[in-house]
C-alpha cells in the first residue's frame, strides 16, 4: 500500500507543489522560464537577440510617431501663420534660446559675455583699484538709509 499523500489545512495534495519548490532551487529556474535552451545566443551585454531587435524596432517606432507628430503640428501652425498672416521666424547663426519669444523672459548671458562686463568694470579707476566690492557695499548702506530717513519724514511718502 502507498503512503498517503500529505495535505495542507484545505485538503489539497502538497506533494506537486514541493517537487515544484525542488526543481526550483535546483536550478530549475531556467527550465521554468525557458532560459535554459538559448544559453549560446546572447549578446555581450547579455541580453537576447531577439529582446535587443525588439528593442530597436519599438525606438524606431516612437521615433517615426513623433515625427509625424510634429509634421502634424507644422501643418497647424502654418494655418495659423496664414490665417493671421504671422512670418515665420528664421533661425540665426545662433540657436534658439529656450526664452527666446517669451514675454518678461530675460535672456541669459553666456560666459563670454559675463567675463567681457567684468573685464568693463575692471577698465574704471575703482576696478583697477580693487576696490568695486566696497563701492557696491557702500551703495548699498547709503541706499538703505536712504530708504529708513525717506520712511520717517513726511515729504518722503
Amino acid at each position: 500500500m502507498r503512503d498517503p499523500v500529505p495535505t495542507s489545512a484545505t485538503g489539497f495534495a502538497l506533494s506537486g507543489i514541493t517537487n515544484g519548490a525542488r526543481d526550483f532551487f535546483k536550478g530549475g529556474l531556467d527550465q521554468l522560464t525557458g532560459g535554459g535552451e538559448n544559453e549560446g545566443e546572447k549578446t555581450e551585454t547579455g541580453e537576447d537577440p531577439e529582446v535587443v531587435a525588439a528593442r530597436l524596432e519599438q525606438e524606431e517606432r516612437r521615433k517615426e510617431k513623433h515625427r509625424k507628430m510634429e509634421q502634424e503640428r507644422e501643418k497647424m501652425r502654418e494655418g495659423i501663420r496664414s490665417k493671421y498672416n504671422i512670418q515665420k521666424k528664421e533661425e540665426g547663426g545662433m540657436g534658439m534660446d529656450f526664452a527666446e519669444g517669451r514675454i518678461g523672459a530675460a535672456r541669459k548671458k553666456t560666459p563670454e559675455e559675463l567675463a567681457a562686463e567684468m573685464n568693463a568694470e575692471d577698465d574704471s579707476i575703482i576696478g583697477q583699484l580693487g576696490l568695486t566690492e566696497h563701492v557696491e557695499k557702500a551703495k548699498t548702506a547709503v541706499t538703505g538709509a536712504f530708504e529708513t530717513v525717506k520712511g520717517f519724514l513726511p515729504f518722503g511718502k
